[in-house]
């Protein structure tokens, strides 16, 4: 199993994926400006990925504080806390993350036990990743049947979480079609399904609506870097086009997530939709593939309304409409 985010050596251990699939390749992190450059430049991405990776950026600022006093050492583990936040605004799994080890050492006012303490839960974060997503391919397998043929979009697998993934945890065993953007699919899923020797065929996005009219998909599975309580879906730019095909040809369309990934607080119009480089556009690689200085709209994230998902696959369970109520009572589970 490809182990995407490891503690090694007193250091962040990450899969560079900005060198996947030509070359398998590791970064180390032993500074928490390390893995805050790391996550901006998408040597490690994914929702739960980075989740964790942010949580270990703040081991790294409290161990490598030469502060001597409690206070001193919390206005440099403030200082990571908020460079680490600014890398990627729409993934909320980076602000849980951070949120998660700034909650545990609250109120403790001795600098090793503080250091202590966020390594620990910062390799709990890491474990129970891998937990929660074989918990979820356990529960959302049962939506499938052998033979299938399973569409994905992006990369929700190994290398979006620690270990294991999520969409692709639960169709680790069934045949793949996909791809998209920053060639994540067809870089970074394909990649992994053919390092577990599981068979796969890649698709162009525009080649969706034809394979679904065609009867070749029977099913949609997606990973989400933010759900909202209302049951709106934050994910890769494209999986909103795929969900509108899903519900015109009657095809079930399936996300999969952790509860961390589930926003209780904000509305739709509080969230930022990153914005990525325009030469993700007009480039493959070095070659300019568009005409110089023309206006490039390169949106990260679209988002998916409740109404075009079939059912939310959790580590806790399966939740289906009506997503607002059903969500809350999921949550309240935890």
């Amino acid at each position: 199993m490809l182990l995407t985010v490891q503690w090694k050596d007193d250091s962040l251990l990450l899969i560079d994926q900005t060198k996947l699939p030509t070359k398998l390749s590791y970064v180390y992190c032993k500074s928490y400006q390390d893995v805050a450059a790391a996550i901006k430049q998408m040597i490690v991405r994914g929702a739960p990925a980075i989740g964790v990776a942010a949580a270990f950026g703040l081991v790294l600022a409290a161990r490598r504080s030469n502060s001597r006093n409690i206070g001193s050492l919390l206005r440099d583990i403030n200082k990571a806390y908020n460079i680490i936040r600014a890398t990627r605004p729409t993934a909320i799994n980076l602000q849980w993350g951070l949120d998660r080890l700034m909650k545990k050492i609250q109120n403790i006012q001795s600098v090793s036990k503080v250091k202590e303490i966020m390594l620990d839960e910062a390799i709990q974060m890491a474990e129970e990743d891998i937990f929660i997503n074989r918990s979820m391919g356990s529960i959302g397998e049962i939506l499938l049947s052998d033979g299938d043929t399973i569409l994905t979009h992006c990369n929700a697998g190994s290398l979006a979480t620690v270990a294991y993934g999520t969409a692709l945890g639960v169709i680790r065993s069934a045949k793949e079609s996909e791809t998209r953007p920053v060639m994540q699919g067809s870089r970074l899923t394909a990649f992994e399904l053919q390092y577990d020797n599981i068979d796969i065929s890649l698709i162009p996005d525009t080649a969706v609506g034809y394979l679904m009219t065609k009867g070749g998909i029977k099913h949609v599975i997606v990973g989400a870097d933010r759900i909202l309580n209302t049951g709106h879906v934050f994910n890769k730019i494209g999986t909103y086009q795929i969900a509108v095909l899903a519900k015109c040809h009657n095809i079930p369309f399936y996300v999969a997530a952790p509860l961390s990934s589930f926003d209780l607080k904000n509305d739709i119009d509080d969230i930022v939709i990153e914005e990525r480089s325009k030469e993700e556009v007009t480039k493959i690689g070095k070659k300019n593939i568009a005409p110089t200085n023309i206006k490039v709209i390169n949106p990260s994230f679209d988002i998916t309304p409740p109404d075009l998902i079939t059912s939310i696959i959790t580590e806790k369970g399966i939740i289906s409409p009506p997503y607002k109520t059903n969500i809350k009572i999921m949550m309240n589970t935890k």
